[in-house]
Protein backbone atom coordinates (compact mmCIF):
# COMPACT_ATOMS: atom_id res chain seq x y z
CA UNK A 1 0.00 0.00 0.00
CA UNK A 2 1.05 3.60 -1.33
CA UNK A 3 1.82 5.97 2.18
CA UNK A 4 -0.50 8.99 1.72
CA UNK A 5 1.39 12.10 1.04
CA UNK A 6 -0.37 15.17 2.63
CA UNK A 7 -0.92 18.72 0.36
CA UNK A 8 -0.32 21.42 2.83
CA UNK A 9 -0.53 25.01 2.53
CA UNK A 10 1.50 27.52 4.12
CA UNK A 11 0.44 31.54 4.51
CA UNK A 12 3.31 33.29 5.34
CA UNK A 13 5.13 36.54 6.34
CA UNK A 14 7.17 37.83 3.63
CA UNK A 15 9.77 39.36 6.18
CA UNK A 16 10.56 36.84 8.29
CA UNK A 17 9.50 33.11 7.28
CA UNK A 18 9.15 34.15 3.71
CA UNK A 19 13.30 34.59 4.10
CA UNK A 20 13.49 31.76 6.58
CA UNK A 21 12.66 29.56 3.84
CA UNK A 22 14.90 31.00 1.46
CA UNK A 23 17.25 30.51 3.23
CA UNK A 24 16.74 26.50 4.07
CA UNK A 25 16.66 26.67 0.44
CA UNK A 26 19.88 27.94 0.17
CA UNK A 27 21.18 26.25 2.73
CA UNK A 28 20.63 23.57 1.35
CA UNK A 29 18.97 22.25 4.08
CA UNK A 30 16.50 19.26 3.32
CA UNK A 31 12.88 18.69 4.05
CA UNK A 32 9.00 17.62 2.77
CA UNK A 33 8.32 19.02 -0.49
CA UNK A 34 4.35 18.29 0.66
CA UNK A 35 4.23 22.10 1.14
CA UNK A 36 2.98 25.20 -1.16
CA UNK A 37 4.46 28.60 0.35
CA UNK A 38 1.80 31.64 0.06
CA UNK A 39 3.62 34.91 0.79
CA UNK A 40 1.75 37.59 2.51
CA UNK A 41 3.32 41.20 3.57
CA UNK A 42 2.41 40.16 7.30
CA UNK A 43 0.43 37.38 9.34
CA UNK A 44 -2.20 39.91 10.31
CA UNK A 45 -2.84 39.98 6.72
CA UNK A 46 -4.22 36.64 6.45
CA UNK A 47 -8.04 36.53 6.38
CA UNK A 48 -8.79 32.93 7.85
CA UNK A 49 -11.13 32.71 4.94
CA UNK A 50 -8.53 31.80 2.59
CA UNK A 51 -7.69 29.10 5.18
CA UNK A 52 -11.06 27.68 4.54
CA UNK A 53 -10.47 27.95 1.08
CA UNK A 54 -7.17 25.75 1.07
CA UNK A 55 -9.43 23.23 2.67
CA UNK A 56 -11.77 23.61 0.16
CA UNK A 57 -10.08 22.98 -2.52
CA UNK A 58 -8.08 20.02 -1.26
CA UNK A 59 -5.09 20.95 1.48
CA UNK A 60 -4.80 18.72 4.22
CA UNK A 61 -3.40 20.84 6.64
CA UNK A 62 -2.23 24.59 6.42
CA UNK A 63 1.10 26.40 8.31
CA UNK A 64 0.33 29.87 9.17
CA UNK A 65 3.86 31.26 9.97
CA UNK A 66 5.34 34.98 10.74
CA UNK A 67 8.06 37.24 12.57
CA UNK A 68 8.11 36.58 16.36
CA UNK A 69 6.16 38.59 18.83
CA UNK A 70 7.73 41.99 19.26
CA UNK A 71 9.51 41.60 15.71
CA UNK A 72 7.01 42.32 13.44
CA UNK A 73 8.38 44.87 10.37
CA UNK A 74 5.04 46.22 10.65
CA UNK A 75 4.60 46.66 14.28
CA UNK A 76 2.13 44.41 15.36
CA UNK A 77 0.56 42.20 12.69
CA UNK A 78 1.80 39.19 14.58
CA UNK A 79 -0.41 40.17 17.39
CA UNK A 80 -3.23 40.83 15.22
CA UNK A 81 -2.60 36.99 13.49
CA UNK A 82 -2.59 35.65 16.85
CA UNK A 83 -5.69 37.20 18.33
CA UNK A 84 -7.42 36.33 14.79
CA UNK A 85 -6.05 33.10 14.98
CA UNK A 86 -7.66 32.00 18.81
CA UNK A 87 -11.20 33.11 17.29
CA UNK A 88 -10.46 30.77 14.36
CA UNK A 89 -9.26 28.03 16.41
CA UNK A 90 -12.42 28.49 18.51
CA UNK A 91 -14.73 28.38 15.12
CA UNK A 92 -13.19 25.75 13.88
CA UNK A 93 -14.36 23.34 16.73
CA UNK A 94 -17.46 25.10 16.85
CA UNK A 95 -17.89 23.49 13.00
CA UNK A 96 -16.43 20.09 13.79
CA UNK A 97 -13.19 20.21 11.88
CA UNK A 98 -9.98 19.18 13.24
CA UNK A 99 -7.94 22.12 14.19
CA UNK A 100 -4.93 19.84 14.53
CA UNK A 101 -4.98 20.74 11.01
CA UNK A 102 -3.64 24.11 11.21
CA UNK A 103 0.05 24.61 12.50
CA UNK A 104 0.37 28.37 13.85
CA UNK A 105 4.28 29.19 14.44
CA UNK A 106 6.95 31.91 14.22
CA UNK A 107 9.81 31.60 12.51
CA UNK A 108 12.81 34.34 12.25
CA UNK A 109 14.47 35.41 8.43
CA UNK A 110 17.39 33.60 10.19
CA UNK A 111 15.83 30.60 11.14
CA UNK A 112 15.88 28.47 8.00
CA UNK A 113 16.49 24.71 10.20
CA UNK A 114 13.43 25.58 12.50
CA UNK A 115 11.66 26.10 8.86
CA UNK A 116 12.18 22.74 7.71
CA UNK A 117 11.49 21.48 11.12
CA UNK A 118 8.30 22.82 11.09
CA UNK A 119 7.71 21.62 7.69
CA UNK A 120 8.53 18.26 8.29
CA UNK A 121 7.09 17.99 11.99
CA UNK A 122 3.75 19.09 9.95
CA UNK A 123 3.69 16.60 7.40
CA UNK A 124 4.17 14.13 9.95
CA UNK A 125 1.44 15.32 11.75
CA UNK A 126 -0.84 15.73 8.91
CA UNK A 127 0.14 11.97 7.30
CA UNK A 128 -0.95 10.19 11.17
CA UNK A 129 -4.07 12.36 10.85
CA UNK A 130 -4.88 11.29 7.29
CA UNK A 131 -6.59 12.82 4.17
CA UNK A 132 -9.38 15.93 4.85
CA UNK A 133 -12.19 14.66 3.35
CA UNK A 134 -14.49 17.07 4.95
CA UNK A 135 -13.68 19.73 2.14
CA UNK A 136 -16.36 17.98 0.03
CA UNK A 137 -18.54 19.73 3.06
CA UNK A 138 -17.17 23.01 2.45
CA UNK A 139 -17.67 22.98 -1.23
CA UNK A 140 -21.08 21.88 -1.39
CA UNK A 141 -22.21 24.60 1.32
CA UNK A 142 -20.68 27.06 -0.88
CA UNK A 143 -22.12 26.35 -3.97
CA UNK A 144 -25.39 26.18 -2.00
CA UNK A 145 -24.37 29.83 -0.33
CA UNK A 146 -24.07 30.69 -3.78
CA UNK A 147 -27.03 29.71 -5.26
CA UNK A 148 -28.70 31.17 -2.26
CA UNK A 149 -27.18 34.67 -3.45
CA UNK A 150 -27.18 34.44 -6.98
Amino acid sequence: MEQFEPKLVAFVCNWCTYAGADLTGTSRIKYATNVRIIRFPCTGRIDFMLISKAFANGADGVIVSGCHPNDCHYTSGNFHARRRWMSYNAMLTFMGMDPERIIFSWVSAAEGAKWADIVNQSVDKIRKIGPFTEYQKLVQSGIEEENFNG
